[in-house]
């Protein structure tokens, strides 16, 4: 038997239980992990409500795209990974109703695996790739970040605001974390940001150009969208980049009256299902954890029988980075 997170109707983190279902063989192309820790993201508060841009199975969906843990077995038609493998679940496609990573077992697709080095504990295998993956592809394959370019992340608190943040440092950019509140400042300031803009306090517009010479940002970052996008759009440099990779805010996003003016809908597909920029990926961050320049900012870590208060934090939105549950077998 195995020990899964299930939800029968949408709602919020109520809906969720913990359940013990029939231990399934994975299929054609399939495998079954062991599962030690759990990477949390917003997406999944969506999914589980209903708001997200496609709808869970019910009754008993599952949830969770990200998890760190040990292969336990295949099904056929698996090449490069066999059972004992330690690795990390990287599962961002339209199956997270039967894939879903929340429990102590998976069933995943084998494409969904990385290999986890000895050197990379699970819980850094949970909380590094769907957020370091997405800040990489936005940053450097679409943005072109160069080193001593300014970048403006809002939502900056967030897993991937936090990887972004490390990910410009790491080349010499200068990074700008964008923050609803000033008590986050300083926490921002250790994750890795050369400069914190508070909402409640700062002119966003006014404080980018003092901050970048009157230049304006070379590449900005949102997951928010919405009729911010307009103000956003003011921070951009000549020629810059305007990247979106949410919708946090469902409100209409208005064109911004700024030109020229790049602005690009951006999600992690587009280095997941490229080998070529997946493979600079992997390269990039990798050599960054070695060495130390990378490394997940973990907020706070639960236990998998508390999943539901896991979720009730997450959509505190008091974290800054990534929120992680733990398995015990």
């Amino acid at each position: 038997m195995a020990n899964v997170v299930v939800f029968d109707e949408l709602g919020g983190p109520e809906v969720l239980r913990l359940t013990e279902v029939p231990l399934p063989e994975p299929g054609e192309g399939e495998a079954r992990v062991r599962v030690e820790a759990i990477g949390l993201n917003r997406a999944e508060a969506l999914f589980r409500a209903g708001g997200y841009y496609y709808q869970p199975t019910l009754p008993a969906s599952r949830l969770g795209s990200e998890a760190a843990g040990v292969v336990e077995a295949v099904g056929p038609g698996v090449e490069g990974f066999a059972p004992g493998d330690a690795v990390s679940v990287l599962s961002v496609g339209m199956g997270m109703s039967r894939h879903g990573v929340y429990g102590d077992r998976a069933v995943v697709t084998a494409d969904t695996l990385l290999p986890r080095p000895e050197w990379m504990d699970a819980r850094t295998g949970a909380a590094i790739w769907l957020s370091h993956l997405t800040a990489y592809g936005a940053l450097f394959e679409v943005g072109r970040l160069q080193p001593g370019d300014h970048v403006l992340v809002t939502a900056a608190s967030s897993s991937v605001g936090t990887a972004a943040l490390q990910l410009a440092r790491q080349i010499g950019a200068v990074p700008i974390a964008v923050t609803r509140t000033a008590a986050k400042a300083d926490r921002l300031l250790r994750a890795g940001a050369a400069h914190v803009v508070a909402t409640d306090r700062d002119d966003l517009a006014e404080r980018v150009r003092e901050i970048t010479g009157g230049e304006g940002a070379r590449v900005v970052f949102d997951p928010v969208g919405g009729p911010g996008l307009a103000d956003l759009a003011r921070t951009v440099a000549e020629d810059g980049a305007l990247i979106v990779y949410g919708w946090l805010d469902p409100r209409p996003a208005p064109l911004p009256m700024t030109w020229p003016l790049n602005v690009h809908g951006y999600g992690v597909h587009h280095v997941t299902r490229d080998a070529g920029r997946m493979r600079r990926a992997r390269a990039f961050i990798t050599a960054g954890l070695r060495t130390g320049a990378l490394t997940p900012v973990i907020d706070r870590t639960f236990d998998l029988a508390d999943i539901a208060e896991a979720h009730r934090y997450m959509e505190a939105d008091g974290q800054v980075g990534k929120i992680v549950v733990t398995v015990r077998h």
